[in-house]
């Protein structure tokens, strides 16, 4: 989820976890150190109130005059030990060696909430220790409590009793003092979080915003024309070197383009050279062949001689002929003249373009008496005449002829069709149809239709075809009634 979303999200994202992760560590800490605090304190605590019982104790020992045995115990502790519990503030219990309860502080009405006898296992893990202190940590009644069990010694250092003071930990005070200082650290997190998330969308959109001037140029890119260079001011080393990058780029597309637009248009010369010697050696053949024929037969005392020079004469004119009709045709397919755009009936200037052709199997019908459209003249003409010169030279070998040319308007484009019943057009050509010098006749340059295309797309228009091999194939095109050709 998180690699769909973008760089300046991202770092947003991460900034804003990274201040609430933070914040929740530190309370976190702060929590544990308070806690920890606490024990400590409830543990020296306990042990300064367990030293100075113990020291009271052995004061009291050492001026009681009775035997300081364990029997004895009862009768020394019998008032002594109440005076020592007001003064310490802490109630206590005295233990004989067995563990069964001698004397303790506490009213007697409450003693039946004390132990009358030591668990065995508080007197096993008493008597392991080191030092003879073990310490007991329980809950009772939701609150925590430790219980501290000592040896009580004589003047001889020999055990005569346990010691059993009873600790419960009140924590109201710290707990108190807990809350309210993470209630104000929350208080100063909620401030570091806003200022968190200004600061995390302030820096993201500066660190992003290098990236999205280099993104936008890279998807404006274009092969096909000249690209702009990418300049920032005081951009970052990463992103001044993606910039360096990117700009040598442009740099080396611009030599690259220019050296394969040099290479396609000396290309394309050497294809159109190629095209035109070889339409022009077409012809010299013949004239040659004629010239050579009329030099071996030439006889001036030949009676027909006026019939055979003219025949000789005729067939060079026609070459001729051929040869100035390939120059024009290439003249014109290279240099378009300037379009001299004027308000045009299309209907009738179709119907003049169709005026020169004598085949009496073309037939023109529009529902429309008159269409208006911005044109100019001359090439509307050349394009009826190429495209019926093309449906002309697909129907020679069909034996009802048939050339229909229609004129429609539709919308905000005027409709030229043209459409005939020849030889049509195989699959496996039509993708090199529009081609300049593509041909599937035995004769011709194959530009017309070249030359029609790149007149339609001139001026906004298009040209399109739909043939059926062996039946025939229709011209249609289509010319904005209002567009002109742009300069």
């Amino acid at each position: 989820m998180l690699k769909k979303l973008s760089l300046r999200s991202r770092i947003f994202i991460s900034m804003i976890v990274l201040v609430l992760v933070a914040s929740i560590l530190i309370a976190g800490m702060t929590v544990y150190q308070y806690r920890e605090q606490s024990r400590d304190y409830h543990r020296e605590k306990l042990e300064r109130k367990e030293e100075q019982i113990r020291q009271s104790i052995n004061y009291t020992l050492q001026k009681t005059s009775y035997p300081v045995t364990t029997d004895y115990l009862g009768y020394i502790f019998k008032n002594e030990i109440y005076e020592i519990a007001d003064v310490q503030n802490l109630n206590f219990n005295i233990y004989d060696m067995e563990g069964q309860l001698i004397k303790s502080s506490r009213p007697k009405f409450v003693n039946d909430s004390v132990s009358t006898c030591l668990d065995v296992e508080i007197l096993n893990k008493l008597e392991a220790t080191i030092d003879k202190r073990y310490v007991e940590e329980n809950i009772a009644a939701g609150d925590k409590y430790q219980a501290s069990y000592t040896y009580i010694l004589d003047q001889k250092f020999k055990p005569i009793g346990i010691l059993d003071i009873p600790y419960f930990e009140d924590n109201s005070f710290n707990d108190k003092e807990l809350k309210e200082f993470l209630f104000r650290l929350g208080g100063v997190y909620l401030i570091m979080l806003f200022a968190a998330i200004a600061m995390a969308y302030l820096i993201s959109k500066y660190i992003t915003r290098s990236l999205e001037t280099v993104s936008d140029k890279l998807t404006q890119t274009d092969l096909t024309k000249r690209n702009e260079k990418i300049y920032v001011q005081n951009p970052s080393e990463e992103v001044g070197k993606l910039i360096d990058s990117y700009n040598a780029m442009i740099d080396e597309l611009e030599q690259s383009a220019a050296k394969l637009a040099r290479s396609e248009r000396e290309q394309a010369w050497r294809e159109m050279a190629k095209q035109v010697a070889h339409e022009i050696k077409n012809p010299l053949t013949p004239m040659r062949l004629s010239v050579q024929s009329f030099e071996r037969k030439f006889d001036p005392k030949d009676p027909d001689i006026d019939t055979k020079v003219a025949e000789y004469s005729k067939t060079l004119i026609q070459q001729i002929d051929t040869m100035s009709s390939i120059a024009s045709a290439f003249s014109n397919f290279a240099e378009m003249p300037a379009q001299q755009n004027e308000t045009l009936n299309v209907v009738k200037i179709v119907k003049l373009a169709l005026d020169i052709f004598n085949e009496d199997y073309i037939h023109f019908i529009s529902e429309e008496e008159e269409i208006i459209a911005k044109l100019d003249r001359t090439q509307l003409i050349r394009v009826v005449t190429n495209l019926v010169k093309n449906a002309i030279q697909a129907v020679p070998e069909v034996e009802s002829p048939r050339i229909l040319v229609s004129v429609t308007s539709e919308n905000n484009f005027v409709k030229i069709s043209v459409a005939d019943n020849g030889v049509g057009i195989s699959e496996d050509v039509e993708d090199k149809i529009f081609e300049p010098k593509f041909t599937t006749k035995s004769s011709g340059m194959g530009l017309g239709l070249g030359m029609v295309k790149n007149i339609v797309e001139t001026y906004k228009g298009d040209i399109k075809f739909t043939s059926h091999y062996g039946k025939g194939t229709v011209f249609t095109v289509r010319f904005p009634k209002e567009q002109t050709k742009e300069s």
